[in-house]
């Protein structure tokens, strides 16, 4: 009898990253049997899915009951890349259950942030990493950093996040609420789209100030179109970037199908975040025909880059984007084929029959 295989994780709303991995992930292969465990802002219901309300009240439980035996793969982020007071636990249940816990591992910020744990917190994670049946790094650099640096002695395989995303393409109009938001977006001349969060980290006041400078230095009507995932927030941050800027609108929570809508309507894309493990938003916009310019972290192939924080930088580099300096063009298939292939891949370690994708 085969083992029960569950992906665990973030389910959108907010639409960060991870979250739109492990829905992509789930809609590909849940048709092979995959079970889903996840939580997020909206209830999601299906065959196989078991949605938790209150994710540390509730994992417990749904193991003890379901979990005995089954190969897990882990896109949380409370067990390892942020070890919280449920790791002792977590780790006591594998060794009573018997689940095999594939951690699969998303987050680029981990090794600078490692650095800095206090003794507790890396208490937690030495704990956490020595449990780990095997490890999956969505990037080459965590996959060197957890061989050479953490010195883990499980497997540890290097498989992309990119997935197929099979409605890109789709043509179609926004849904009201973002119609609306976008309405005076379409007004201006050009439009540069960035996404992320309204944190420092992810540079949406670099890429203000750098729009900025070029309607300062052109006088060209050029706006700017903030993708907000919702999954971070600083009230204080986004009173900077949107303070005197009427030219910056902001898009919260978009559904990714909407995403791909919203990127064919702009000019270019920024991706400010400086410490990208892979950055699924870049290649998606060059999915949908634009330039991008992004931090030299990541996914940088086909890419205008710059330094994180560098504005002087950032606004030379986007204005090349909107002169037409378009290196992305031709890549488009090759992140197709490199999507596909990472489907199979995840699809093999996950142990799901790799002759059906």
């Amino acid at each position: 009898m085969s083992k029960k295989v569950v992906l665990l994780g973030p389910y959108p709303p907010p639409h960060g990253g991870v979250s739109i991995y492990v829905s992509t992930l789930f809609e590909h292969l849940r048709g092979l049997g995959l079970h889903l465990w996840t939580y997020g802002e909206r209830e999601v219901r299906g065959a196989n899915v078991r949605f938790m309300k209150d994710k540390r009240r509730e994992l417990v439980p749904l193991v003890l009951r379901e979990g005995r035996g089954a190969r897990v793969a882990d896109c949380t982020h409370f067990l390892l890349e942020y070890p919280s007071a449920l790791v002792p636990l977590w780790v006591l249940l594998k060794r009573l259950l018997g689940f095999e816990w594939v951690k699969i591992l998303h987050d680029g910020s981990l090794p600078v942030r490692h650095a800095r744990f206090g003794r507790a917190r890396r208490a937690l994670f030495r704990l956490a990493a020595r449990n780990v049946t095997e490890f999956v790094a969505v990037s080459e650099e965590l996959a060197r950093w957890l061989r050479e640096e953490v010195k883990v002695a499980q497997p540890v395989t290097h498989v992309g996040s990119l997935l197929p995303v099979p409605y890109r393409d789709e043509e179609g109009e926004l849904p009201q609420e973002f119609d609306e938001l976008f309405f005076d977006a379409m007004w201006h001349a050009r439009r540069v789209c960035s996404a992320g969060a309204f944190i420092p980290d992810y540079g949406f006041l670099h890429a203000a100030l750098a729009v900025e400078r070029l309607r300062r230095e052109t006088g060209e009507d050029i706006c700017l179109v903030l993708l907000d995932g919702g999954f971070a927030f600083d009230e204080a941050y986004r009173e900077e970037v949107l303070r005197e800027r009427p030219w910056i609108t902001v898009l919260k929570h978009v559904p990714h199908p909407d995403v791909f809508r919203i990127l064919k309507r702009c000019d270019a894309f920024v991706r400010g975040f400086g410490l990208e493990s892979y950055g699924l938003s870049r290649v998606e916009a060059v999915w949908a025909g634009l330039p991008v310019v992004a931090t030299r972290a990541g996914e940088t192939r086909g890419m205008l880059l710059y330094d994180f924080g560098d504005v002087d930088g950032l606004t030379r580099q986007l204005e090349r984007a909107l002169d037409g300096d378009h290196p992305a063009a031709g890549w488009a298939a090759a992140y197709t084929r490199e999507a596909e292939e990472n489907l199979k891949s995840i699809a093999a370690k996950l142990r799901l029959g790799e002759e059906r994708i």
